[in-house]
C-alpha cells in the first residue's frame, strides 16, 4: 500500500520539476530573443547605454574576423583607449571570433547583416552591453578602387559594424608613412562615433554643427523646395567626424551606396580617399599619423548624453 501511495507524490514531482524545468527554457528563449531585438535598432539608438554606466557598466565587443583578417593588435588598443577616454566604462572585454570567408567578390549591407545573423554570439546581458564589429575580406558592393572611391567600414545598427579589412590594407600600402593600424585606428573611431549619435544620429547636436550634403564639386545639395539637407556629419575643421571624410571627393554615383534592400541603410559609409589624405597630411606636418580628435561642440553632444 505504501508503493501505491507514494506513486502521486512521485507523479506530482515529476511534473512539478518538468514544468519548472520547461519554464527556465522558455524564460531563457524570451530574453535571448529580447536581446538580439534589442541588437536592430537604427544606428546612434544606443548612445547614451555605450556611453554612461546608468543601464550597462561593461562593454563586451565581439571582434568577428575573416581568418587572415584579423585587425592589429596596435589599433584594437588605440581604439579601446578612445573609448575609455569618451565613456564611464571601465570595464571593455574583447572577444575574438575567427569565421571562415563568405566568398563574396563584394559584399552588401544586407549580406553583412545576413553573416551578423548567422554569426553573432555576443548580446546585452545584465549589466553588460553587447557590441559586434566585423572584420571583412570582401569590399563593399560599388567601391571603385581605380577613382580613389572605396569604403572603409560602415554602422548599419546600434550596436553593430563593418570594417573592410581587406580595403584598409589596401589603402595603408598606397603610402609609405601610413599603416594598415593607422588606416583601422581612424575608421574604428569614426564609425563608434556614429554609434555615440554623432552627429544628429540619434544625438541632439547642443549647439549646430551638422554639416550639409555636397555634390561632387563641393556644391550644396538643395531638395525640391531648395532646401539643404543634413549629412550626420561634422562641419568644423579637423574634427574626427568631418563630413570630408565620408563625402569628399565622392560622385553622385559612388553616394548612391549608401542604401540598401530590406530597409538597411549605413549612417556612414567611410570614404578611403579621405581617411589617407588625412592621415598623409598630418605626416607631412611631421605629426604622427594618429586619428583626429572630437572637437569641441561634438565632446559637447557626448556630455548632453552621458559622454565624459
Amino acid at each position: 500500500m505504501k508503493k501505491f501511495r507514494l506513486l502521486p507524490l512521485a507523479l506530482s514531482l515529476v511534473f512539478l520539476f518538468g514544468c519548472s524545468s520547461d519554464d527556465s527554457i522558455v524564460s531563457q528563449e524570451r530574453e535571448t530573443a529580447q536581446a538580439k531585438e534589442a541588437s536592430l535598432k537604427s544606428a546612434g539608438a544606443s548612445a547614451k547605454d555605450l556611453l554612461s554606466n546608468d543601464t550597462f557598466s561593461k562593454l563586451l565587443i565581439e571582434i568577428a574576423y575573416v581568418d587572415g583578417f584579423k585587425p592589429t593588435d596596435e589599433a584594437i588598443e588605440g581604439f579601446t583607449s578612445y573609448l575609455k577616454e569618451r565613456t564611464f566604462k571601465e570595464e571593455i572585454e574583447l572577444k575574438y571570433t575567427k569565421l571562415a570567408s563568405p566568398d563574396e567578390e563584394s559584399l552588401t549591407l544586407e549580406e553583412i547583416a545576413e553573416l551578423e545573423s548567422d554569426n553573432r554570439t555576443v548580446y546585452n546581458d545584465g549589466s553588460t552591453l553587447g557590441l559586434y564589429i566585423y572584420f571583412a575580406d570582401a569590399p563593399a558592393e560599388g567601391d571603385e578602387e581605380e577613382e580613389g572611391l572605396v569604403t572603409l567600414g560602415a554602422v548599419y545598427r546600434n550596436t553593430s559594424m563593418i570594417i573592410h579589412e581587406v580595403t584598409a590594407r589596401k589603402l595603408a600600402d598606397q603610402s609609405f608613412f601610413i599603416t594598415d593600424a593607422d588606416v583601422e585606428n581612424s575608421t574604428l573611431n569614426h564609425e563608434f562615433g556614429h554609434l555615440f549619435g554623432l552627429v544628429n544620429l540619434g544625438t541632439a547636436p547642443v549647439n549646430d554643427h551638422e554639416d550639409i550634403e555636397r555634390d561632387a564639386d563641393g556644391k550644396p545639395v538643395l531638395d525640391k523646395d531648395g532646401n539643404t539637407n543634413g549629412n550626420n556629419h561634422c562641419s568644423i575643421e579637423g574634427c574626427l567626424m568631418r563630413a570630408e571624410l565620408q563625402f569628399g571627393g565622392f560622385s553622385n554615383k559612388a553616394a548612391k551606396i549608401n542604401s540598401y534592400e530590406a530597409g538597411i541603410t549605413a549612417a556612414c559609409r567611410l570614404s578611403g580617399k579621405d581617411v589617407l589624405r588625412m592621415l598623409e597630411a598630418k605626416t607631412s606636418k611631421g605629426l604622427l599619423p594618429e586619428p583626429p580628435s572630437l572637437d569641441v561642440e561634438c565632446l559637447l553632444d557626448l556630455h548632453s548624453v552621458g559622454g565624459r
